[in-house]
């Protein structure tokens, strides 16, 4: 069922009940991969719903590969089977942006924690958001939970009161939707990147 909320989020799936604690997952999903579903899953034992949010405009990666519509696709039939997750689209692409609209959606009460990996940490901590200390500013508005690929991360101290470790039972240090892309290019073997329920469509859309 597709439905839109107030402002910003499109929902395609939403979990039912009023989660105190939200885990928002903003991701390209080109395509959702293994990876992407032992983090969600791991963050079920911190928070009560995880939203996973494919943002409509990406400010740190160009557009390419799957199409909307097909990414969607893919991400419903990988988190069909957890009541728990809703699949959402957002107009925002920044943290910030995405948790004013999960705001609008969820209500200011709820608790708003950003799954993301140690790399994408990283990245959007570093980001230069165009004044000095804007970042600081902005994880006012919710905390990370980040799970160590390649290494725990480590935050600036600055903001490690609101950094949460994530921690994931298998290792998916080596497990990107690039690497299946680039598998797939090359003609290997890239079935065990990704759900096995997406495999079929993985291969429609980039085969």
């Amino acid at each position: 069922m597709y439905y839109k909320g107030s402002v910003g989020l499109e929902f395609f799936r939403r979990a039912e009940g009023r989660p105190r604690v939200l885990g928002v997952f903003p991701a390209t999903f080109n395509p959702p991969t293994r990876a992407h579903m032992a983090m969600a899953c791991a963050a079920l034992a911190t928070v009560d719903e995880v939203l996973l949010v494919l943002p409509r405009g990406f400010p740190h990666k160009a557009w390419e590969g799957a199409s909307f519509e097909q990414r969607v696709e893919m991400l419903l039939v990988a988190t069909g089977g957890e009541p728990r997750f809703s699949v959402a689209s957002s107009q925002g692409g920044l943290f910030a942006q995405i948790a004013a609209e999960c705001r609008e959606a969820y209500g200011d009460a709820v608790r708003l924690l950003f799954i993301c990996g140690r790399d994408a940490a990283e990245r959007i901590v570093g980001w230069d958001y165009g004044e000095p200390g804007a970042f600081r500013h902005m994880i006012d508005q919710f905390e990370l939970l980040v799970a160590g690929r390649g290494g725990r991360y480590d935050p600036p101290a600055d903001i490690r009161d609101r950094v949460c470790a994530l921690e994931v039972n298998e290792d998916i240090g080596f497990i990107s939707a690039t690497e299946v892309r680039d598998r797939l290019r090359r003609g290997e073997s890239w079935e065990s990147l990704v759900p096995p329920e997406i495999v079929p469509l993985v291969r429609k859309i980039y085969g």
